[in-house]
This record gives C-alpha cells, sequence and structure tokens, in this order.
C-alpha cells in the first residue's frame, strides 16, 4: 500500500489547489502550459472551485482561497444536549435529524426533536417581553429620526445645488461676454492690419508703376510670364518595405536648375563667409524669382509712425513745446528726485545749480529754498511742503449736518477717596468690579458702557485719581462730556473734591452731583450742599444750575434719577456723531500684556472702528487684529462713544493719545515715523532749554491767543489761600483776567506739576515749597514756580505782569501846518511840494498828512525838508521850505500839511 501511494506521488501532476471533498464543493481542472527562459516549459493543473448551493439555506458568502485541509476526524455520536433559547421575535425551523434556520454545516450535531411538531418540522410562537416591545419602539423612534434627518441633508443638498446652478450660470454668461468682447477685439485688429496692409499694396503698387523700364524690370516681367508646369502625378503608395536610400550617381541626380538671371560676384577662394544678412521687408528680383515673397508686414504700430512721419514732413513739424509742471518742494530734496519730479535731465539741473554758485552731485540733497531758485529758474510752478503735511486730513475733515446722528454721552465719575465712586459704578453696572480689585480701590482706568432698561446708553470712566485724567486734557484731548462729582454724605467736602471741582472746571465740563451714602446715619447733604457752595458750585437746591442728586450704591437708592439726570444732561448738550466716516479717538489706557502683546482701550469718537482697520495711536501704528469690548467678549466693530480694548499696535501708545484710522499701512507708518523724530527733537529742545514759558505765554496773550492770566495757588494755611485768590481775583480789567485755575493748602507736588503744565498756569507757592520731584518735573517741562511770604508782593507782580500783557497806547500831538504854493518835478527825487509853514513848525522824520479840500488823502512819513536847496532840520512859522514825501508824489497845489508826533502811553489797570 505504501508502493502504490509513492508510484501516486510520483506520477501525479503537481496542482495548484487542495484536495477535492464532494462534500465541501465542485471544481473544474484545466491544464496550462507554464514557460521559462532558454526555452524549458512546465505543465500546470489550475482548479476553480465552485460553491455548492444547499436547498432551503441562504446563498453562502464567497468562497476564501482555498488552502489544504486536513482530513477531518470521524464523527461522534451525538449527545442529548438541551435547545438553547431562541432569540427575541425569531421563528425557530426544527427539523428530524438536522438544525435551526440560522444555518447547518457538517460541524453542526442536531439537536434533539422539540415537543409539539407536527409531521418532523414544526413553528414555535411566543409573545414579546416588555423589554423587546420598548427596543421596538426606540427602534422605530430612532429610524424616523433617521428619516427626517436624511430629509433636510436631501433639502439642504437641494439649496445648495441650487446656488452652485446659479453660480455657474453667471459664470458662464460672465465667460461668454469675455469671449464676445475677444472676438471683437481680434476683428478690429484685423481690420485694422487688413487696412494697413491694403495701404502698403496700394504704396507698392504706385512705386512700380511709376518706375521707368529697366532690362531686370522686363526679365522678372517674362519670368512672370511663363506658363506654370504642369502638376506632378500623385506618388504611389508606400511600399511596407523599408525603403532604401538611392546611390550619388549621375543617374539618380535631379535636373539642374535654370540659372538665376541676376549674377552675383563670385568670392575669391579663402575668403571668408559672411553671416547671414537679417532679412529686411524690401522686396528684390532675386527674392522674387526664388519665390521668396513670402516677407512679414509691418505691425500696426509700426505703420502708425511711418503715417505720423509722412504727416509732419507734408504739412511741416511743429518744435515740441515744453511743458510747465507744478512741482512739490520738500524740506530736503535731492537733485536726482528734483529733475524727475520736473521731467528735466539731471545734467541741466546741475548747471542750473552751477550757474548759482552751487556744487552738487546727483545724489547730493539740496535744501528748499535752493530748488525752489532752480524750479523757479527753470520756469516751473514750485509748492513748498513740510514733514507735518502728512498729518493733514487726518481729524480735520468736518462731518455733514445730515450725516450726524445721537450718541451715548460719556461721563467720568471723580470724587475723593474712599467716597463710593467705583462702589456707584458698580450698582449702575450691576456688576462688581471693586471685589476684584486690591483693596477695593481702583487701580486702573476702567471703561465701560451701560445699557439702561429704556435701552438707552452710557458711557462710564472710572479714574484712578485725576492725573490720567489731566494728562489727556494736557495732550489736547476732550474725553468727558460729564462729570459726576461722588461726595460721601457724612464726610462731605475733602481735598481730592476740590481737586475733582479744578479740573472739571479747567476742562469747561458740566457738573452733577452725586451725594452718596445717603442710608448711613449722620448723612447730611444740605451740609454737603452748603460746602460746595464754597467751591463755587451752586446747586438747584440752593438755586444754582448744577443738578444734586442724593443717593446709596449700597441700597441701590435713587440710581434711575441719576441716570435720568445725566440723559437730560447730555440732551442739552445734544451729543451727535458720523458712525459712517473712518474711526476717530482716544487712548483711554495702554499696556503690555505678557499674553497678547500691546493692549490699548480705546475710546471711539467719531466713525467706526474695525478689526482690519490700520490705525495710528501717537507715535504708534498698527493694525486692528481683535476688538473686545467691557465683557471680555470679542466684536467685529466699535461705533462712536463705545470703549473697546484694541490688540495689534506695534508699540505701546500714552494715555490721552489720540488715534486715527488711516487707509493703508505705508501712511500709517510714514505719519509714525514723523511723529518719532518730531518728539525727538522736542526732547532734544526741552533738555537744552529752548523756551521760556512766562514770555510764551505774554507772547500769546498779546497775539490774542490767551485772553486770561491763569494761576495755581499753594499756601500754608486755607486762609492765606483764599485771601491770595480774592486778591489776583480783583486785578482784572475788561483785556486781561486773571484766573485761578486752584488754590490749595500744603506743598507743591507731582499733581499740581501736572495740573499747571495742561492749564498753563503759573504756579505761586507762600510759605510753601515744592518737592524735589515737582523740581524736577518743573525744570523738565519749564512751569514757573514763584515764591512769595507777604501777600502784596504777590499783588503787585501780577499787577506789574498784567500791565506789560496789556497793548499800549498811542497819543497824538499837532506840530505845525503847511500849504503847498507850487510843484516842481526834480529828476533824481521826484516831485517835491513848496510849501509855505502857516502855523507852528516842521520838523524833519514827522508823521504827516496830506488834506485836500478837508478830506485826508494821504498819511506817511516826511522823507526830506530843504530850504534852499540845502537839507534842513526844521523849518519855522512864516517860512517856506520844500517837503518830500514817503512813496506818495501825487501832490497838487492848495493842498494842506499837517504835521504831528506820536507819543506812546503805558496802559494801566
Amino acid at each position: 500500500m505504501t508502493e502504490q501511494n509513492e508510484q501516486n506521488k510520483t506520477t501525479k501532476p503537481l496542482t495548484l489547489s487542495t484536495t477535492r471533498t464532494s462534500a465541501a464543493s465542485k471544481a473544474d481542472a484545466t491544464q496550462v502550459r507554464q514557460k521559462f527562459s532558454h526555452g524549458r516549459t512546465r505543465a500546470v493543473t489550475v482548479e476553480v472551485k465552485k460553491p455548492v448551493k444547499r436547498a432551503g439555506t441562504a446563498p453562502a458568502a464567497p468562497a476564501a482561497p482555498p488552502v489544504a485541509a486536513a482530513p477531518a476526524p470521524a464523527p461522534e455520536p451525538p449527545k442529548p444536549v438541551a435547545a438553547p433559547p431562541a432569540p427575541a421575535g425569531r421563528t425557530l425551523n426544527l427539523r428530524s435529524g438536522g438544525s435551526s434556520s440560522s444555518g447547518s454545516g457538517p460541524g453542526r450535531n442536531p439537536g434533539p426533536m422539540r415537543s409539539g411538531t407536527t409531521g418532523g418540522r414544526g413553528i414555535v410562537l411566543r409573545t414579546l417581553t416588555e423589554e423587546e416591545k420598548e427596543a421596538r419602539a426606540r427602534a422605530l423612534v430612532d429610524a424616523n429620526r433617521d428619516a427626517e434627518i436624511a430629509r433636510k441633508r436631501a433639502a439642504e443638498e437641494a439649496s445648495r445645488r441650487a446656488i452652485e446652478e446659479e453660480v455657474r450660470q453667471k459664470a458662464d454668461e460672465e465667460h461668454r461676454k469675455r469671449l464676445a468682447e475677444e472676438e471683437a477685439r481680434k476683428k478690429a485688429e484685423e481690420e485694422v492690419k487688413r487696412k494697413a496692409d491694403a495701404l502698403v499694396q496700394k504704396r507698392l503698387d504706385q512705386a512700380s508703376t511709376a518706375a521707368p523700364e529697366t532690362p531686370i524690370a522686363r526679365q522678372t516681367q517674362e519670368i512672370s510670364a511663363r506658363p506654370a508646369p504642369p502638376p506632378a502625378a500623385p506618388a504611389p503608395a508606400a511600399p511596407t518595405t523599408p525603403i532604401r536610400r538611392p546611390s550619388a550617381s549621375p543617374a539618380n541626380r535631379p535636373p539642374p536648375r535654370l540659372p538665376v538671371v541676376v549674377k552675383r560676384p563670385a568670392q575669391p577662394t579663402g575668403a571668408r563667409r559672411e553671416a547671414p544678412k537679417r532679412r529686411n521687408d524690401k522686396v528684390d528680383v532675386g527674392r522674387a524669382v526664388a519665390g521668396e515673397n513670402d516677407f512679414r508686414s509691418r505691425s500696426v504700430a509700426q505703420q502708425r509712425r511711418r503715417l505720423e512721419r509722412e504727416r509732419r514732413q507734408q504739412f511741416g513739424s511743429e518744435p515740441q513745446q515744453k511743458v510747465y509742471r507744478e512741482v512739490t518742494i520738500p524740506e530736503s530734496i535731492t537733485v536726482q528726485e528734483l529733475a524727475a519730479r520736473m521731467s528735466e535731465r539731471g545734467a541741466d539741473v546741475i548747471k542750473t545749480l552751477m550757474r548759482m554758485g552751487v556744487m552738487a552731485t546727483i545724489n547730493q540733497a539740496i535744501d528748499a529754498d535752493t530748488a525752489e531758485l532752480v524750479v523757479t529758474e527753470m520756469g516751473h510752478r514750485y509748492k513748498r511742503v513740510t514733514e507735518s503735511d502728512v498729518e493733514t486730513g487726518l481729524a480735520d475733515v468736518p462731518d455733514a449736518d445730515e450725516l450726524m446722528v445721537s450718541r451715548p454721552p460719556v461721563v467720568t465719575i471723580m470724587g475723593h477717596v474712599d467716597h463710593g465712586k467705583t462702589s456707584l459704578l458698580d450698582a449702575l453696572r450691576a456688576t462688581d468690579v471693586a471685589a476684584h480689585e486690591a483693596g477695593g480701590i481702583t487701580q486702573h482706568i476702567g471703561a465701560y458702557q451701560v445699557t439702561l432698561p429704556s435701552q438707552q446708553k452710557i458711557t462710564f470712566l472710572d479714574t484712578p485719581g485725576h492725573e490720567a485724567f489731566t494728562a489727556m486734557r494736557a495732550r489736547g484731548a476732550k474725553v468727558t462730556d460729564i462729570v459726576v462729582l461722588v461726595v460721601a454724605g457724612d464726610d462731605g467736602v475733602m481735598p481730592q473734591t476740590k481737586e475733582a471741582i479744578a479740573h472739571a472746571k479747567a476742562a469747561g465740563v458740566p457738573l452733577i452731583v452725586a451725594i452718596n451714602k445717603m442710608d448711613k446715619p449722620g448723612s447730611d447733604a444740605s451740609r454737603v450742599q452748603n460746602e460746595l457752595l464754597r467751591e463755587e458750585i451752586q446747586v438747584e437746591a440752593l438755586g444754582g444750575d448744577v443738578q444734586s442728586i442724593e443717593v446709596s450704591a449700597t441700597k441701590r437708592m435713587n440710581l434711575d434719577k441719576l441716570e435720568e439726570a445725566i440723559l437730560l444732561q447730555a440732551e442739552v448738550l445734544e451729543l451727535k456723531a458720523n458712525p459712517g466716516r473712518a474711526a476717530d479717538g482716544v487712548v483711554i489706557e495702554a499696556k503690555l500684556d505678557p499674553g497678547r502683546g500691546s493692549v490699548a482701550t480705546v475710546l471711539v469718537q467719531r466713525g467706526t472702528l474695525r478689526v482690519g482697520d490700520v490705525i495710528v495711536a501717537g507715535a504708534v501704528w498698527g493694525r486692528v487684529r481683535r476688538l473686545v469690548d467691557d465683557h471680555a467678549q470679542q466684536v467685529e466693530s466699535a461705533g462712536p462713544a463705545f470703549p473697546v480694548e484694541v490688540l495689534g499696535l506695534a508699540g505701546t501708545p500714552l494715555a490721552g493719545d489720540e488715534f486715527h484710522v488711516v487707509e493703508s499701512e505705508a501712511r500709517a507708518r510714514e505719519i509714525s515715523d514723523f511723529r518719532v523724530r518730531r518728539d525727538r527733537q522736542n526732547e532734544l529742545a526741552r533738555v537744552a532749554g529752548g523756551r521760556g514759558t512766562l514770555e510764551e505765554m505774554i507772547k500769546g496773550i498779546r497775539e490774542g491767543t490767551a485772553k486770561e492770566l491763569p494761576v495755581l495757588i499753594k499756601a500754608d494755611v486755607q486762609g492765606s489761600a483764599e485771601a491770595l485768590a480774592g486778591a489776583l481775583g480783583r486785578l482784572g480789567t475788561e483785556k486781561v483776567i486773571t484766573r485761578v485755575v486752584y488754590s490749595g493748602v500744603g506743598g507743591i507736588s507731582e499733581a499740581d506739576m501736572t495740573l499747571a503744565k495742561a492749564s498753563g498756569a503759573l504756579i505761586i507757592g507762600f510759605n510753601v515749597r515744592a518737592n524735589p520731584q515737582a523740581r524736577e518735573i518743573a525744570k523738565r517741562d519749564k512751569v514757573d514756580i514763584r515764591y512769595y511770604s507777604i501777600i502784596y508782593k504777590v499783588t503787585e507782580d501780577m499787577q506789574a505782569l498784567m500791565v506789560g500783557l496789556l497793548d499800549p497806547t498811542y497819543k497824538e500831538t499837532l506840530v505845525g501846518n503847511a500849504q503847498i504854493r507850487e510843484v516842481f518835478k526834480v529828476t533824481k527825487s521826484g516831485n517835491v511840494a513848496g510849501c509855505m509853514v502857516t502855523d507852528g513848525k516842521v520838523t524833519r522824520g514827522n508823521k504827516v498828512r496830506l488834506l485836500r479840500d478837508n478830506i485826508v488823502i494821504h498819511e506817511g512819513t516826511l522823507k526830506s525838508l530843504r530850504r534852499f536847496k540845502d537839507e534842513v532840520k526844521e523849518v519855522q512859522h512864516g517860512f517856506e521850505c520844500g517837503m518830500a514825501f514817503e512813496n506818495y508824489e501825487d501832490m497838487k497845489v492848495g493842498d494842506i500839511v499837517e504835521c504831528f508826533d506820536v507819543e506812546q502811553v503805558q496802559a494801566t489797570l
């Protein structure tokens, strides 16, 4: 048996499949021959197995690739086991000696026959449990939800397809329009080219008919008159065999060509062959005979230039006129740039400079005056500009009245420390800001916008004192519209309250008094109103025009009345702005955040600030990358009176700097560079002591730019401060008055220096001195400080200062009269009047008036006074003299000359 198996193994061909099993499937065998290199082959049998379908079962899954299977062991007799429970809702099909409907196979043991079957086959039915019912209900709900989602997605897909179809139709329409425009343009170009070719052909025909007949022309005509050779027979089809190249024997050579009529001189032996010349558009006999008449046609521009030259030759060429331009001249410009702006050659500009005595190269910079002379010399018009012109148009563009809309008021809350400023603002904002700050004291400037139940908005500024407020006003920024002065009902008016009143008066901002802490025992509103009366704040309860509201921040008492008072004051002020223009405003505060970079809190005053705008804030510029409101929410835009945080600046601006939106980064960079240079120059000038503040103040008053003398008083006691303020207030006149910006008790501090700088005031220290920090600020900012110990010395100095500020008066004194008897014409001196002194005397250099019929026709100066051709100093009554007037010669006989003197009289208070 073993030997027979070995023989079977040796004689049986190799296959690529497993052993056939009748129970598994049926296979078809195919024998193919596999080829190898060197002519070797081998027979290979390939079997393809087909699955066997069983009756009553589902089709089997695709068979896996055939693998070698080991012979299955003999089945063991089945053991009686209990049938597994049928799944819920499933019908079991049981056969005798078979398996369930879930599938059958040779490896499965048939289960025992269940009771209740008929004829060897039965159906078992049972009711569904509650869990199965709930599962089916949930499956139904899920199916409905999935169907609804599918319907929505189908609707969205249909809408998207409709939009895409509309976009595609628009794109097709634009494409068709472009094609039509391109076709029209091509037709126009072809028409122009056709006309140009026709014109060229016409010119050639005219030239050929007008030229005399030459032998070459006759020969050309004879050649062109020869009959054309018959057309060649069509070549036979190409054979499939390769074509051999013919030999170079004389029999295979082509027939020789006809000799060319025009003979060219033969080159000598050994001569160098010249490079072929560039083809031109001229037609000669050789090219015509050889058939090279496919020359290029001239372009449209070339034809246009040729026709223009012919027109100028026909009608005469006019000399090209020089164009005179308006040349912009900055403070410094190079010779090359100046020549480019005038459209002149650089050599001509250098020659002009050399004639003026200035030796300059093409890259050398010249000043504006020299450039102005060069421009005038070369016949152009000049326009002088300065570096500060880059700021032109930033904020001086007025808004039309029809574009103005109402804006929320900007309110600043000021008052003494611990009088409840932030608590009052918390009550208005319904937030707790003080709980997040160190010790309940405001640490930074906060800007918030409150929306009232009436949908009206109010913007509040909570300052950490008055330095920031004064710094903003010192930089020329009017930030706030209304000041709410918070005064505690139990403390009354305190020193910082007086400072707040002084700042509000200096800024010219209306006040609203909020008497806080009225819920505490001991609070007296009448006492507070009387104390405010001493500070020249008269409330409505005492017959004044300042609103006073009794509130309580902790009890939320009378907050609605305070809001009504603010809105009433805003309505009186008629606050409006244009939201449709480029934004500008003021920087409230700025800081450098480690995570976000430079962050600036700004208040938009006009226009709308948007993300992506290019802004310039002081000497810093940048592009707005993000806007954050007071609720830490990101916004896309900010309108008038809306405070936001701006991210994206290249640096950190100063509090109080104005910001403006510009059209491009180049303009922003130019403005920023100019302001950096200006600030550096101002700093150098301030260090060098380039100006005197008191002298400039006097000059400003004389020029009319200042109408008052501001003074800041600091004394050792309150009585001295009040006495000084009263004495200085009584020194004023109709032309010049003394305004006491602030009077207080104590030494001169940094806050006083800041207030004096912002107001341009003179500081008077009565028995007090400035601390070292204040002295340093005074030295740096050139603030004038004067120390006194006697009151009348203060009044004398201030009176002398005010007298010096007054314009002097002039008194006129009549000296004499003279009558013109004759008018003489002198060659060198012009017209000279021969006069008789009828009253007083006439002195050379006097002021004169010329009267004709008692009407003044001239007023001037006596230039020359002579007697008998001699220059004299004066002429007495009854004598004759000759007079010549300065810049006037229209004298007539009978005119009266009135001589007078002018005396300056010092004005008094």
